[in-house]
């Protein structure tokens, strides 16, 4: 069930899509800034989700607590995307950087699954769902969801 290469542009949809993407538009334009705690998604019985954004002028990441708990880097602990970046297989990493400069330039979000890698070894199956916040027609930042996905997997 691993994510098969090149990637089709089923995982890209319009913005207009977000309500449907985004949990009924849970994580969207004008959101309180983060953290704003983990959302549990109604159809996947207790899934927590956690939240995240990047604000693309500064590169600063803002992290739920249950996305720190699925890169297991501390709570207290400033998340960096080149930190972030490192735990991914190179594969998932590739694809998920594709998919969001073509996000990021053609204004769409996109819906991924990726493999991390995390102390010890351990393999980590990843849920991305992401969407870019405009500006005057810019994206400012990119914002979503992240959810462990690893039990799909197995």
């Amino acid at each position: 069930m691993t994510p098969r290469e090149p990637l089709a542009l089923y995982h890209s949809w319009p913005l207009w899509e977000r309500g449907c993407r985004l949990d009924l538009g849970r994580v969207h334009d004008g959101a309180p800034p983060l953290p704003v705690g983990d959302m549990r998604m109604p159809d996947d019985g207790d899934a927590i989700v956690g939240v995240w954004r990047c604000d693309l002028r500064s590169g600063r990441l803002d992290w739920s607590p249950e996305v720190h708990r699925l890169f297991d880097v501390a709570p207290d602990r400033a998340p960096q995307r080149d930190g972030a970046l490192a735990v991914y297989t190179e594969e998932s990493r590739s694809a998920m950087e594709r998919l969001r400069d073509h996000a990021l330039r053609h204004h769409r979000g996109f819906t991924l699954d990726v493999a991390l890698r995390i102390a010890g070894d351990r393999r980590r199956w990843m849920r991305i769902t992401a969407a870019p916040q405009l500006e005057d027609g810019r994206p400012v930042v990119l914002h979503g969801t992240k959810q462990d996905v690893t039990a799909a997997y197995r």
